[in-house]
């Protein structure tokens, strides 16, 4: 059964800046994340970061919550080797997910300066 859906969408530009603030890194992004933009060639760091972003709201739609719903941090979206997206819930997060017996799906693209993240919460 379908728990929620959610979908967000991030200009690129719009992150660009705030990417050289470990503050805001530590804040916004799990430590898989932080690793994963890293390691992300320069050109493209802001493009993933927009993206990851952008799958946190997604979440946080799908789960019926706002900003602030769950620490952003607690929502990763990262990679598998065969570069689909995927969330690794922790903290408060993961205690919803496990409470209501979801499994959440991630899809991402990129476009014309923006990203876009659809997310999908079922129970499983």
């Amino acid at each position: 059964m379908i728990l929620g859906i959610g979908v967000d969408t991030v200009r690129i530009a719009r992150l660009e800046k705030s990417l050289a603030s470990p503050s805001f890194m530590e804040k916004v992004f799990g430590p898989g994340e932080r690793a994963l933009l890293e390691a992300t060639a320069p050109a493209r760091r802001a493009e993933r970061a927009a993206g990851c972003w952008a799958a946190k709201e997604a979440f946080l739609k799908a789960a019926g919550r706002g900003i602030g719903g769950f620490a952003l941090a607690e929502i990763q979206a990262l990679r598998r080797p065969s570069g689909a997206p995927y969330y690794e819930l922790s903290g408060a997060a993961a205690a919803w997910a496990a409470e209501n017996k979801a499994a959440v799906h991630l899809s991402i693209t990129h476009d014309g300066g923006a990203a876009v993240a659809f997310a999908v919460a079922e129970t499983v």
